[in-house]
């Protein structure tokens, strides 16, 4: 008996140390993106405080799991450290770096210098950018990566997903490219996604130089940090979307 495509999604397993997800979505006969746009799943209360949380890191996104916690508690919350650190992990928010966990780098991958330090941008194709951000829904949450164009700030790819696997990300630069040809050089921070061969070797095969923000500058990619917050506040919080097919439709 054939299985369902709800128990084949099931057996994917994000953390499979020799199969990435897109292969294993291809052996299961199931849509990637139909894979990725569930969402992480948790419970009401969490879920509405991983929503203040997302807010308040936008204003202030040096708050570490501390100062967070007592923000929430001056709002009547009763949260505990422990508590706060834990969902803001989930939801890829560093208590370290005080920048998005989304960039926390890999170990064993090539980090490359910043490229960016007294360059003036003056032009569309000179420079694109990446940022993985966390993206709340009503019963769950989704990650959301896009290719931005520095100086035109045009957002030119994006990809959901409900892990922080390097597919997603790879999936949308190579979209990029397809639709508007290459930059000089491309900007990321630190993440691992960003990092990883699968990533870099896109760009080293276009001949795109590679920049990497300074270790916990996440200044040095202000321009995209300035997309989430209009994306948040025009959009994503104006919304109680329910899945990650109906954020997609609110993207467009």
């Amino acid at each position: 008996m054939s299985l369902s495509t709800t128990r084949r999604k099931g057996l994917v397993e994000p953390d499979h140390a020799q199969l990435s997800i897109a292969k294993q979505c291809e052996l299961l006969s199931i849509n990637r993106s139909a894979y990725y746009y569930q969402p992480v799943g948790e419970n009401p209360q969490n879920l509405e405080l991983m929503r203040l949380i997302d807010e308040q890191h936008l204003e202030t996104p040096w708050y570490g799991a501390r100062q967070m916690a007592r923000h929430l508690r001056r709002e009547g919350h009763a949260v505990n450290r422990k508590r706060i650190s834990r969902l803001m992990q989930l939801m890829g928010l560093s208590v370290i770096y005080q920048r998005p966990n989304t960039s926390k780098p890999h170990p064993q991958h090539k980090v490359y210098p910043y490229l960016l330090r007294g360059l003036t941008i003056d032009r569309p194709n000179q420079v694109w950018c990446a940022d993985i951000s966390y993206i709340p829904l009503r019963r769950g949450f989704l990650y959301l990566a896009a290719i931005m164009d520095w100086f035109s700030r045009k957002v030119l790819a994006w990809r959901l997903s409900n892990t922080m696997d390097a597919d997603f990300c790879v999936d949308a630069l190579e979209e990029a490219l397809s639709r508007h040809g290459k930059p000089e050089i491309f900007n990321t921070d630190q993440g691992s996604q960003f990092t990883s061969d699968a990533f870099t070797e896109v760009l080293k095969d276009a001949e795109v130089r590679i920049s990497m923000d300074g270790k916990g500058r996440w200044r040095d990619n202000v321009m995209i940090e300035r997309l989430w917050r209009s994306l948040k506040y025009e959009c994503i919080y104006l919304h109680a979307f329910e899945t990650g097919s109906e954020v997609r439709q609110g993207l467009k």
